[in-house]
């Protein structure tokens, strides 16, 4: 697999160095995800039509919504353009390209980790992660 797919690629303390700014704009983004289903919720008691809606749907009719999803867009956009994925809100799950050995792989690192310790081949997910060589520190299937 060539490298030029990712602008850039990891190493593990490259990626451990992004892990404070990470909690930070994932605390942020999970808090705005809650908000926004609190808020769907609250319409879906009132309306509940607004259940079968898509999200674009949704914020058409109730625009009062859009501040929400604006931010939680911009925190995505931060994420991405510190060069990692974002992968998962409710999990805080973020993937760095890194090589490992002459493969590109994605480091992997969720919310609450203190460093990464895993990665998993680009084609799989956080199911299949494994420890990076050497890691020391736990982590859960």
């Amino acid at each position: 697999m060539s490298t030029h797919q990712f602008e850039k690629l990891f190493s593990s303390s490259d990626a451990d160095a992004l892990i404070p700014t990470l909690e930070v704009l994932i605390r942020d983004l999970q808090s705005q995800a809650a908000t926004l289903r609190d808020r769907i919720r609250e319409l879906v008691r009132v309306d509940e039509n607004v259940n079968s809606m898509r999200l674009s749907q949704i914020i058409e009719i109730h625009p009062e919504l859009r501040p929400v999803t604006t931010r939680m867009a911009e925190i995505a956009s931060q994420i991405e353009s510190l060069g990692c994925l974002l992968k998962d809100i409710d999990l805080g799950l973020v993937d760095f390209p890194s090589e490992l050995g002459d493969e590109v792989v994605f480091l992997c690192w969720q919310f609450g980790e203190p460093r990464v310790t895993t990665w998993h081949r680009i084609d799989s997910g956080f199911g299949d992660r494994q420890p990076l060589p050497g890691a020391r520190g736990t982590y859960l299937n």
